[in-house]
């Protein structure tokens, strides 16, 4: 039977869907789309507004669902294992509504296997993410809309990843505040595997302290239990919960609180974004303890297992979390860690191959966009020097890129004059035999095409971003 989906009411001023022309898909057929398949689906007759009493009536309530629609249309994402893009979600469920309604209230609904997709990760390595449906992401973000704030504000003040009003720079601000109240030593934890490691049983547990509706505990359970599909094939999963779906995080967390707990009870300063976790100590005596007793309560109680090889017992400086490091001062600076220095210049480098063959205008407006990206979460640097080299750096780049666009020698003598150099100096310089990327650095270069021309021509310049935005927070 093929994959059903959820209609979402419509508020009057909305454009209502066309159902006139669609058909009841037969199984194994997608259903026959209109133009209008990416707005938001028509108001169903059996779509009633009766208020909600149990958990999974809210899940389904018409304001939850036109919400949990609009999240999945606008984050949009690759199609799961039927193929179904967000694009055609809207006309699917317009006309199944009635189906998955009924089968959800009764607990009969059986999600599909996720799509099994693996990236690289920054140390090295691939991470397999797990792709739902659309119409199961539309069902699990209307499960995480009223999961979260059941589970919310029970979760620890130190857990920062995936929570509504939290981000990754309070968590880093937490972490240097350990730090400057004197606990200078970090425990470093690597949970091997966190995601693909979950243990069910323990997971449902902490879910069932808290949530007593019996249909939406059984959902959770066959949308941790759901198959995994590679190459046409779909794998059984007995532990676990894939990365990729709306509840995932939020299983996650419920899961750690636990851990989070444990830490709180023994009196531990730390910070905790997603599976990513640093206790700070005052000693490496106390460090190595933390460590191995913290590994013992995860292994027995959670079945997590820490990776002994990732983790370690350093000076805070030494570490980095999420991104950024510290220096060694009584009141710590934050700065950007060399690991993010470098794959922010692996990606320039990947951007910029092409740009030879291209107008300088649009290889600068191919790149903004990561520049300004990254200069917005390194926004807390308070080490200048670094990004004052990777300006310079990225200029020096663009010069060789446009060196090598000139070709001949004559033609990069009479670009050097336009520029404003004298006739002597463009010629001796265009003639005088090295390669483009030493030219590219030469004070030639760079009195023909200073900063200021770069700002000019609109390029952005992260040191520049990163001191306007800490002038405004």
């Amino acid at each position: 039977m093929p994959p059903v989906g959820v209609a979402v009411s419509l508020v009057a001023a909305m454009r209502k869907f066309p159902t006139s022309e669609t058909v009841t898909p037969t199984p194994g057929q997608k259903p026959r789309m209109t133009p209008d398949s990416a707005q938001v689906p028509a108001a169903s007759a059996t779509w009633t507004n009766a208020e909600p009493n149990t958990l999974m009536e809210r899940v389904l309530a018409p304001a939850n669902l036109r919400c949990a629609y609009q999240r999945v249309v606008s984050n949009k994402g690759a199609p799961g294992a039927d193929g179904m893009t967000v694009s055609e979600l809207a006309g699917y469920v317009n006309q199944c509504w009635p189906i998955l309604k009924a089968r959800l209230l009764a607990g009969e609904y059986h999600p599909q296997a996720v799509r099994a997709v693996e990236i690289p990760k920054p140390q090295g390595g691939t991470r397999q993410l797990g792709i739902p449906s659309v119409v199961d992401r539309l069902i699990q973000q209307a499960l995480q809309q009223q999961l979260t704030p059941i589970f919310d504000p029970l979760f620890s003040d130190y857990s920062y990843g995936f929570r509504p009003g939290r981000s990754t720079h309070q968590a880093i601000e937490m972490a240097r505040a350990h730090v400057a109240a004197g606990h200078r030593w970090c425990v470093e934890l690597d949970l091997e595997k966190f995601f693909d490691r979950v243990n069910h049983d323990i997971l449902m547990a902490c879910v069932e302290q808290h949530v007593e509706d019996k249909s939406v505990l059984r959902l959770i359970r066959r949308y941790l239990e759901a198959g995994i599909m590679s190459g046409g094939v779909v794998s059984p999963r007995q532990e676990g919960t894939p990365q990729g779906g709306p509840l995932s995080p939020l299983l996650s967390n419920i899961l750690l609180d636990e851990l989070d707990r444990e830490l709180e009870r023994r009196g531990h300063r730390f910070v905790r974004y997603a599976d990513d976790a640093n206790i700070y100590v005052r000693s490496p005596r106390a460090g190595e303890r933390v460590l191995a007793s913290v590994g013992r309560f995860l292994s027995q109680r959670l079945k997590l297992t820490v990776n002994r090889k990732k983790s370690q017992v350093a000076r805070a400086w030494k570490c980095n979390y999420l991104g950024y490091g510290m220096s060694w001062h009584q009141q710590p600076r934050l700065r950007v860690s060399a690991m993010s220095l470098g794959r922010l210049r692996d990606r320039l480098a990947e951007l910029l191959s092409s740009a030879r063959g291209h107008k300088m205008a649009n290889t600068i407006e191919r790149i903004n966009p990561v520049l300004r990206g990254w200069a917005g979460y390194f926004k807390l640097s308070q080490s200048k020097r670094p990004l004052e080299e990777l300006d310079g750096w990225l200029r020096h780049k663009l010069r060789c890129a446009i060196w090598r666009q000139w070709k001949q020698p004559s033609a990069r003598a009479r670009n050097l004059m336009r520029l404003g150099l004298s006739e002597e100096r463009a010629c001796k310089s265009a003639y005088n035999g090295r390669g483009p990327w030493w030219n590219s650095g030469a004070s030639h270069m760079n009195q023909a095409l200073p900063k200021k021309l770069w700002d000019r021509l609109g390029l952005v310049s992260i040191l520049d971003t990163i001191n306007r935005l800490s002038r405004v927070t």
